[in-house]
């Protein structure tokens, strides 16, 4: 699947397959415009640049920010827009029509967080949440009606919470793929917005 460059970095979390698992199954029309929360290397929003040319990302990395800009560059994507922030903090007053985020999922005791830029990348608080939650209470003020929200998350982290609280904010979402680790389901949920 790997058909770009990839440079990878050790501050920003590496492709793996919650990454793939979200990139095979987008679903973007062409001309659609594309908001990346969180985006890392830059490898899902380099997969979406074969199917619209109106992408966004943003991480609250700074590493991740430069990686991203120096894959995109590497492989001669010049349609995405990178935005240096938390969430949806950068693109304040937009609105998209389809929205990505692989979240950071993992239950995190407070031992196991890590003082590098990295922990942005899984430390979903105490019950894998933290960062979910804020997601969902934003997410419907940035996306078109008839939009599409497509997130990665874990079993660990409450698969029907999630589906329960996008239905209380009026989206259709269903599981719409997942793979099965060692002691964990990591799932793609689609929500769409009536």
């Amino acid at each position: 699947m790997a058909d770009f460059i990839i440079n990878t970095d050790d501050n920003v979390y590496i492709p793996a397959e919650d990454s793939y698992l979200l990139a095979d199954n987008l679903e973007i029309e062409k001309g659609q415009s594309v908001l990346e929360i969180g985006t890392g290397s830059g490898v899902v929003a380099m997969y979406a640049s074969r199917l619209t040319d109106r992408i966004t990302v943003t991480d609250i990395n700074f590493d991740a920010c430069g990686l991203a800009r120096k894959n995109f560059e590497e492989n001669n994507i010049e349609n995405i827009e990178i935005l240096f922030g938390n969430l949806f903090e950068p693109v304040k007053n937009r609105k998209f029509d389809v929205i990505l985020f692989n979240t950071p999922y993992l239950p995190t005791e407070e031992g196991e967080v890590l003082e590098d830029t990295i922990n942005y990348a899984f430390d979903g608080g105490i019950n894998g949440r933290k960062v979910i939650d804020m997601f969902l209470n934003e997410v419907g003020n940035h996306l078109n009606d008839g939009g599409t929200v497509q997130l990665i998350q874990s079993s660990l982290s409450g698969n029907d919470e999630t589906l329960t609280r996008l239905d209380e904010l009026g989206f259709i979402a269903e599981i719409k793929a997942s793979e099965h680790f060692f002691f964990e389901d990591i799932t793609l949920i689609n929500a769409y917005k009536i």
